[in-house]
């Protein structure tokens, strides 16, 4: 049984929620002003224990989405909880921001595939069970006509996140079902960090980085 603060930076929504025994106390995000972790992050956090009126002092531990996204969304994330971590003597967890998309879809049977939009024709997917249960690793791949085909052959399959509208023009299939509109979020992090909790999952707070997948490619701006 845990008091927990789950961080979001891995894509445009920045999310933070407190949580308990694995449920959503509080919950605080916004994805409308892009990428503005750096100015809001920190806000969003001291909203959520004002909210619960809980001192930070009292939380268990601090939770972080690990990636894969933006790389400078999760760096943002990351060292925030770091520092909160040194801060308050708190343990550190880590959650696959993949999985915790996932759980954003409810199903009594098929294959979830949540999915972030990267560059061009690529996104960074993982498949999971409707148990939630992943049974093919994080990678990111390039999208073509024939993606998922043999999936698609005998399972409904739900598509969520922010790589499905590049999906939806691809795929044309009746097993296909696009779920829209969604992105990370601190919620669905609630009960994956309890969990871990209960389990001692935790990082080293000085040697964990971020799960990027991919190198920062640096792009000059256009003038």
């Amino acid at each position: 049984m845990a008091l927990v603060l789950n961080i979001e930076t891995a894509t445009t929504n920045c999310s933070v929620s407190l949580s308990k025994d694995g449920e959503t106390l509080v919950l605080k995000e916004d994805n409308s002003a892009g990428y503005s972790h750096a100015e809001t992050l920190h806000v969003y956090i001291k909203d959520v224990f004002a909210e619960a009126n809980i001192s930070s002092k009292n939380i268990d531990a601090v939770a972080v989405s690990k990636g894969p996204g933006s790389y400078t969304g999760l760096r943002i994330g990351v060292s925030s909880a770091k520092g909160l971590c040194y801060a308050l003597s708190k343990p550190l967890i880590s959650v696959s921001t993949l999985e915790s998309l996932a759980h954003q879809v409810k199903a009594d049977d098929g294959i979830i595939i949540p999915m972030l939009d990267a560059r061009r024709m690529e996104v960074y997917s993982a498949i999971f069970n409707h148990k939630y249960e992943q049974v093919r690793e994080i990678k990111a791949e390039v999208l073509t006509e024939e993606s998922y085909i043999d999936l698609l052959k005998d399972n409904k399959v739900y598509f969520v996140g922010s790589g499905v509208a590049k999906t939806k023009e691809l795929l044309n299939h009746p097993n296909a079902i696009f779920v829209e509109d969604k992105l990370p979020s601190a919620n669905e992090m609630s009960l994956l960090s309890e969990l871990k909790y209960k389990k001692s999952d935790i990082e080293d707070v000085a040697y964990f980085e971020p799960y990027y997948l991919k190198d920062f490619v640096a792009v000059k701006k256009k003038v």
